[in-house]
């Protein structure tokens, strides 16, 4: 009597044999699951790498931090509705009152994002129009982690006094004065103003999509902005909390804003409290919004492919009637020939997973190729999933044909021609 370990050795031994013979109908069977297998682990990577980049970006600036804005922070899926639109402005009263009377609020800084309708920075013959104008208090540096490359960042004196000064970003500096390294102290025309270029932020590390919007930064004293823009109003608070007491401080934040901006017991807040784990929380759900529908695409092609090999192993039990018979002749007993055609069939899903596991890889290693700052981080439990998805398909589609050979009479398999 055969052992069953040599019993498993032949029956692996045969059903390579046989998708050997046949290898450009079996990998047209199997199309539907390479590219099925192929979308979830490439998409999977895609989002994997954008979460790291925006989990990284988020802990640069600062983890103890609350955003307050009156409209809605972070990633988001459609249009803000009307009620949203309509909502009133914070106010730098409302920072000062946060300031002082929340416990574990360490600092407050202030960001007036400005609204002009030419924020053209020129210096001699060049210019530079894609400036993110914005006025900040002079704490706003350490409570984002905002590092000076050159120069300096805003003082309490620059502040009070409105002066004219200003902190640009490093493609600001490089469209500016593409020929020197000398930038701070130089003059540069803004609003119609002169302005003194006193610092150049160092490169963020980290951006979510590409480049980062820092870079592009034209910052301005608070008080300079409200001077030669009075009318802008969009102002966002950034709350630094002490060490160890964010929840803290954003239940403190939140009770003084709702108090401050006469917000009933009963209704939601006409604010936006935003924080490191509540971006990734929101980010989180759109992904895994994403991922659902990924799944769907993918399962079409994954019953394409499931459909695709029960067809072709219906087509192999009747191409191999005669082979059944002469091993049923000579000992095989039903189940022999259940498992070595539910294992023909596993085998040839497991490689077109296999197949698209590669196809995959080298989608994320092409991205990261072409796009450095976005990783296509193949995640391992990606992987792992679409290979023991592809074997269940073999193994859910190949039981009817290994149950149609099982059953076949050895006799008529014998006359069979």
């Amino acid at each position: 009597m055969k052992k069953p370990n040599f019993i498993f050795k032949e029956i692996v031994v045969m059903a390579i044999d046989n998708l050997k013979a046949n290898k450009f109908r079996s990998f047209l069977t199997v199309l539907g699951i390479v590219i099925g297998v192929m979308t979830v682990i490439a998409i999977a990577s895609l989002l994997t790498g954008l979460r790291k980049n925006l989990v990284s970006m988020i802990e640069e600036y600062g983890t103890n931090n609350i955003y307050a804005f009156h409209l809605s922070t972070g990633p988001r899926v459609g249009n803000r509705d009307r009620a949203e639109r309509l909502r009133k402005p914070l106010t730098e009263e409302q920072a000062e009152i946060i300031r002082t009377q929340a416990s574990a609020v360490n600092d407050v800084a202030d960001a007036l994002f400005v609204n002009w309708s030419d924020s053209t920075v020129q210096y001699k013959d060049k210019k530079y129009r894609r400036g993110n104008v914005t006025g900040v208090s002079p704490n706003y540096s350490e409570i984002v982690n905002l590092s000076v490359g050159q120069g300096r960042f805003f003082t309490e004196v620059d502040e009070q006094h409105r002066r004219n000064v200003m902190v640009v970003g490093v493609n600001v500096a490089e469209a500016l004065f593409p020929n020197t390294s000398q930038v701070v102290g130089s003059k540069v025309t803004f609003v119609g103003k002169e302005f003194e270029v006193v610092g150049v932020l160092e490169k963020r590390k980290s951006s979510f999509l590409g480049e980062n919007d820092e870079d592009n930064d034209v910052l301005v004293p608070y008080r300079t902005a409200r001077k030669v823009s009075p009318r802008s109003e969009t102002l966002m608070l950034i709350v630094q909390s002490h060490t160890g007491k964010l929840q803290q401080a954003l239940g403190q934040v939140q009770e003084i804003l709702r108090r401050e901006r006469s917000v009933k017991f009963n209704e939601p807040d006409n604010f936006d409290l935003g924080t490191a784990d509540r971006f990734v929380e929101q980010f989180d759900s759109i992904i895994g919004g994403i991922g659902i529908i990924a799944i769907l695409v993918s399962s079409i092609g994954l019953l394409v492919g499931g459909i695709g090999v029960m067809n072709i192993m219906l087509v192999s039990v009747t191409e191999r009637t005669k082979e059944i018979g002469i091993r049923k002749a000579i000992g095989a007993q039903n189940k022999d020939i259940i498992v070595q055609f539910l294992f023909e069939a596993m085998t040839l899903t497991f490689l077109g997973g296999l197949l698209g596991v590669m196809l995959a890889v080298a989608i994320g290693q092409t991205i990261s190729f072409l796009v450095p700052t976005l990783p296509g981080v193949i995640p391992l439990w990606a992987v792992t999933l679409g290979l023991v998805v592809s074997v269940l398909i073999g193994l859910v589609f190949g039981v009817w044909p290994a149950t149609k050979a099982a059953r076949l009479d050895p006799i008529e398999c014998l006359r069979y021609e």
